[in-house]
């Protein structure tokens, strides 16, 4: 592993004999150990046993008890630190042996952290480990072997180095002056890259001085020139370094209010046919906390916003308070009668949001919409079709656009603009690499997100594409990875003006003309800005390369969504599609979702089919059980197909299935359903 070398193949005889001395140091190990046996003879065989093999955990414990027992609160002195040595010089012989042994590193650090005693070798140990350290790195440069720094590479011995450095109280300013040192050596460390990343980070957090954000960013990104320049072969200051710096440099302080739904100065319609809500949607750069009645104020005419209930969309189960977007549900009242057109204005107002990092929202902020209440028929009308029945985007519903994708600036990407820029013609100076195409394609796509006027945004998309289509054909191992790319960068291309979005905009006519995004036969792998895309309700996602639904739960006023023709494989990988409480059509015809599908664990992440906690009454055969978890949250769903999968979802019994679980359907797989 990481260039370590295979031993020379010992002869039969000799692993033999080998085998018959640990098997007896074993047996007479254990012996003691249940005897729980501490004489000076006993803890050396357990020495001997550790020095062969150092991942015997029992042999690590029994050396702790043994330890426990010849020490107390009344202990000379200098026969603790006797004590400890020996056990420190057993450890060491240890780590000689295998230097990644988890046991052997906590084992140390048990010995160096127990409870009411203080070492002087305590004093000593940062020292030799920095002489260790560095030793290793000198031998093996003089070598010209740098794949063989096994004690520099490994994480073990750099986790203890931070828990020693917390024990002697070490400032972060010494530590990043030792990574200048690994660094000068070696500068292919991928531990020493990922140390001083950690080290800088918490000397910005604190404010350190000589460490504010703009100086120290353009200070490491000089820095770690020196490393790519000598040669952009290597990967470690690439991509443990470079990266981390370029979202160090896109990363606000403070979060920001992206995006929003109604978006500031727009109208909304409502119906007299309606009695409900419309959702509020808020969708942030960062993950922010805090959005409640007290945070994001309503100031408005319709009843019924003064206890608003804001509620975080999240596909992470784990994350219950922080979410880049949050949705509220401003009700409305039908009842009131509607012989003409009624306005009502609405004032969104936040203030006192906090982003997970701790900082406050950047600056107050409010928006100002219309909710026209019409008379009228949102409601579906038959069966709906993705072939006909749209209409062209208009000249006129264009300048519409603007209000509808119109996204917050903010002056503090000033600085932020001229590193990039200055990144970007660095790399344009470096000769032709896989590495170096990726980080341009990550600054051009930085650069255009910081760019504010219509005029020329976009400009880079063309070069960014190629870039992408350039390294999945330079490098097939990661091509996957490079096509989720390159799909994130098309469709922020699309959504880039108004002009490009028109043109996969339509009318639906057939429910009341509601917005329709047709981004179908585009090779998509990955789903992506979403911020921009809050106002669509009907969306075609056919014909592409999609593995999941993630990322389409921001998009609250969905109520059409076609997913046929991708590389969907099972129901766990729409999960997100749960947070879309206003879906009524659902098409993941034509995709590869399998019944059983045993690869895909996330299932089992569930609650168990047999349980019955928030499902009594109700028995959901095991086969079904995915597609339950999916459909469950679907009370208003009209239309849903499935063709094309696995035979599992034809017949009766699945379309008997579907009827209890979604009572209000009347599509299926393109057939009515009978009562």
């Amino acid at each position: 592993m990481h260039g370590r070398g295979r031993n020379e193949a010992s002869k039969p005889e000799e692993t033999a004999a080998k085998a018959l001395e640990l098997r007896s140091l074993q047996s007479q190990f254990m012996s003691n150990h249940h005897q729980k046996i501490y004489t000076q003879e006993a803890i050396q065989l357990s020495a001997k046993l550790l020095g062969i093999n150092p991942e015997a955990y029992t042999a690590w414990n029994y050396r702790k008890l043994a330890l426990v027992s010849r020490i107390n609160d009344d202990s000379d002195p200098s026969l603790v630190n006797s004590i400890i040595d020996e056990e420190l010089g057993v450890v060491k012989k240890a780590l000689d042996r295998n230097p990644k042994s988890y046991e052997a590193w906590y084992h140390r650090k048990w010995v160096l952290s127990k409870k009411g005693h203080y070492y002087t070798s305590l004093e000593n140990e940062l020292q030799l480990l920095n002489d260790y350290q560095k030793q290793q790195l000198v031998n093996d440069y003089q070598k010209q072997d740098d794949r063989k720094h096994d004690n520099l590479r490994n994480f073990h011995a750099w986790n203890y180095r931070r828990f020693v450095v917390e024990l002697t109280e070490t400032s972060a300013e010494d530590e990043l002056q030792y990574t200048n040192m690994i660094n000068d050596i070696c500068f292919s460390i991928y531990s020493a890259w990922h140390y001083r990343s950690v080290l800088v980070s918490s000397l910005v957090a604190k404010k350190a001085d000589g460490f504010m954000p703009k100086e120290t960013i353009r200070r490491e990104l000089d820095y770690v020139h020196n490393a790519i320049f000598t040669d952009e072969v290597k990967q470690s200051g690439w991509f443990y370094y470079y990266l981390w710096l370029l979202d160090q440099t896109l990363k606000m302080e403070t979060p920001l209010r992206f995006s929003s739904w109604p978006s500031d100065g727009s109208i909304i319609t409502t119906f007299c046919s309606e009695s409900g809500s419309f959702p509020l949607i808020l969708y942030f750069d960062q993950a922010v906390s805090g959005v409640n009645s007290s945070t994001v104020t309503i100031d408005s005419e319709l009843q019924g916003h003064e206890d608003l209930v804001w509620e975080p969309v999240s596909d992470n189960k784990n994350s219950q308070v922080d979410s880049c977007v949050w949705v509220a549900h401003l009700k409305f009242d039908s009842r009131e009668p509607c012989f003409s057109r009624n306005e009502y204005k609405v004032k969104v107002s936040l203030g006192g949001i906090v982003s997970s990092m701790g900082c406050n929202l950047s600056t107050p902020y409010e928006f100002v919409f219309t909710v026209l209440h019409t008379v009228g028929e949102s409601s579906q009308q038959g069966i709906v079709s993705w072939t006909d029945g749209f209409d062209n985007w208009d000249d006129a519903q264009s300048k519409d656009l603007n209000s509808l994708i119109a996204l917050d600036a903010d002056a503090g990407f000033e600085w932020r603009k001229k590193a990039i820029k200055i990144e970007i013609d660095h790399l344009r100076n470096l000769p032709d690499s896989k590495f170096g195409k990726l980080i341009l394609a990550r600054l051009l796509m930085a650069e255009e997100t910081m760019i504010s006027d219509d005029a020329v945004k976009g400009f880079h998309y063309t070069e960014i594409l190629q870039l992408y289509n350039d390294l999945i054909a330079l490098d097939s191992w990661h091509a996957q990875y490079y096509k989720d790319e390159h799909s994130v960068a098309l469709l922020h291309k699309v959504t880039s003006s108004t002009k490009s979005m028109s043109r996969h905009l339509f009318r639906y006519r057939k429910m009341n003309n509601i917005v329709c995004l047709r981004l179908n036969n585009l090779t998509l792998s990955r789903i992506a800005a979403v911020e921009k895309l809050l106002f669509v309700q009907m969306l075609d996602l056919s014909h592409n390369e999609l593995h999941s639904a993630e990322g389409l739960e921001a998009m609250q006023l969905l109520c059409c969504l076609n997913l046929s023709h991708n590389r969907i494989r099972s129901f766990s990988a729409l999960d997100s599609l749960r947070h879309l409480k206003q879906l009524r059509v659902l098409n993941v015809s034509h995709n590869h979702i399998r019944g059983e599908n045993p690869v895909d664990t996330t299932r089992y992440l569930c609650s168990s089919p047999l349980s019955n906690s928030g499902e009594v009454g109700r028995e959901v055969p095991c086969k079904y059980w995915d597609v339950y978890l999916v459909l469950r949250d679907f009370m208003e769903m009209k239309q849903f197909d499935i063709r094309g999968n696995d035979l599992i979802f034809s017949g009766e019994e699945f379309s008997s299935f579907v009827r209890q679980v979604v009572p209000k359907l009347v599509w299926l797989d393109g057939h009515k359903l009978t009562n």
